[in-house]
């Protein structure tokens, strides 16, 4: 199969760029398309191994580009975006056209190239902080951030595309992934690397709020495999994809130090804005439709990630 990633240089397109790769019974040609801005060229690095794979630099606003590059490809999974939300809420502006126009671009030279299906990679901020646990996907959505805007008019875009032109598309609503390859030294890195990267450091964990606010943290294997069954299913629409377990932010600093062999007393700061107080999906429907199931606890992806960090 011919496949395009978009944003394969990412955290999490780069470890799906390096599965599809190294899968010889289908012999996957995968091209994986970055513009580097968040995307780290060491991520692809081990990738040169696989014949046939290519990087191509280049940003989804470019519609020509997408144009050309998806000639003859089969499936295109669109991980690509502005993915911060305190980003989104400095930079809106910057964060509509990457996210908004650019996966408008994407779907629209999937369209014309004739790609089968397009895996989009959305995010459980459109949920917003709805009261009710845990999350549906038929639940009305309520985004508290720039960022979540964007990614629900993603979806949105995708459902239109399916219904009005025939491209088939999937939506995957991701819950707070971590794992392998996760930027701990960006200004907006997620929770996870923040806390691992700070207590191997010595430094206690920074929490923002009063750390009872909860998550549901999925292991990046487990959406890596995710992506890959709704590439394989005849399913569309959206689906959430997350573990089904939450825990406290604070909590979480507790185990990770508990993990790491450290007792550091936490820092807590003011709340951010447009951060949600609980979250929880609900994965039923990715169980029936998908065949989805989780196979990482929360400690088994925190050995990995760790280990990871550590080295």
């Amino acid at each position: 199969m011919r496949i395009v990633i978009t944003g394969g240089a990412g955290f999490i397109g780069s470890n799906l760029a390096e599965e599809l790769s190294k899968d010889e019974e289908r012999d996957n040609e995968v091209f994986i398309l970055d513009d580097l801005s968040t995307g780290r060229i060491e991520n692809i690095q081990t990738l040169k191994k696989f014949d046939q794979q290519t990087f191509v630099r280049g940003s989804i606003t470019d519609l020509n580009l997408l144009n050309e590059l998806f000639k003859d490809v089969d499936y295109v999974f669109h991980q690509a975006a502005i993915p911060s939300v305190p980003r989104s809420i400095e930079d809106p502006m910057r964060t509509n056209e990457v996210n908004v126009k650019g996966t408008l671009n994407v779907l629209i030279a999937a369209r014309d190239g004739g790609v089968k299906k397009v895996i989009y990679a959305s995010s459980s901020s459109v949920y917003g902080d709805t009261p009710e646990l845990p999350k549906r996907e038929d639940m009305t959505p309520n985004p508290l951030s720039p960022y979540a805007v964007t990614k629900l008019m993603g979806e949105y875009y995708c459902s239109v595309f399916n219904e009005v032109y025939g491209l088939k598309t999937i939506a995957l609503r991701y819950f707070n992934v971590y794992g392998p390859r996760q930027d701990p030294y960006s200004d907006y890195a997620a929770v996870i690397p923040r806390f691992v990267n700070r207590v191997l450091e010595n430094k206690p964990p920074l929490i923002y709020g009063d750390g009872l606010q909860t998550r549901d943290f999925t292991f990046v294997n487990d959406t890596v495999r995710a992506n890959i069954l709704a590439m394989r299913s005849n399913a569309t629409g959206i689906f959430n994809i997350a573990s089904g377990r939450r825990i406290s932010i604070k909590e979480l600093a507790e185990l990770i130090m508990k993990m790491v062999g450290k007792n550091l007393k936490v820092v807590f700061e003011e709340p951010r804005k447009g951060d949600v107080r609980h979250s929880l999906a609900d994965i039923s429907k990715a169980r029936a439709e998908l065949g989805y199931e989780p196979n990482y606890s929360l400690e088994k992806g925190l050995e990995e990630a760790i280990r990871w960090f550590h080295s």
